[in-house]
């Protein structure tokens, strides 16, 4: 019986896995090469990492206890209270249309939650008459009433007092 491949096709498949090997071969060192290069040259740290990791571990709370941490507990209102003051809305206008237009509107033109819509004199006939002190008690400090709920400071945080009054004020000057 006589082999069923010839000759030329012997010398193929003999040089076809010669060629074969020698790739992987090549494939192998370069492989190496690159995880060499790799390990010389570290990746370089994310600038932004420990910020990232310090923000993430930072304690939620804390416990405050005797004289001490009465002095802690104040420390932290004041620190807070001033990085509350440093992102004043709106570049700290007191117009108080312009803070309705960009906070108040949502609710108060669509009467959203129960909300008095503004120039509506029904809706703002008893709440006029508990005089303007009470309308901006409830407009900083936030109020839920038997219509409806006023988010304090009109959901938005970042108003000062003043802002909230202004705009409290301009509503009023709509409704009467």
């Amino acid at each position: 019986m006589s082999s069923p491949v010839n000759q030329t096709d012997a010398v193929f498949l003999k040089r076809f896995a010669i060629m074969i090997s020698f790739l992987v071969v090549v494939a192998i060192l370069l492989a190496l090469l690159a995880g060499s290069i790799n390990h010389q040259n570290p990746s370089l740290a994310n600038p932004a990492q420990e910020k990232d990791i310090t923000a993430r571990i930072a304690p939620v709370g804390g416990v405050y206890a005797g004289d001490t941490g009465r002095a802690a507990m104040q420390a932290a209102q004041e620190a807070a209270s001033k990085a509350a003051a440093s992102q004043v809305a709106y570049g700290g206008t007191t117009d108080g249309k312009t803070i309705y237009d960009n906070v108040c509107h949502a609710c108060h033109t669509a009467g959203v939650a129960g909300a008095p819509k503004v120039g509506d004199k029904g809706d703002w006939a008893a709440r006029l008459a508990e005089g303007e002190a009470t309308l901006d008690k409830h407009a900083i400090e936030g109020f839920t009433g038997k219509t409806g709920v006023m988010p304090a400071r009109g959901g938005n945080p970042a108003l000062s007092d003043e802002q909230v009054k202004a705009a409290v004020a301009w509503i009023m000057e709509q409704s009467k």
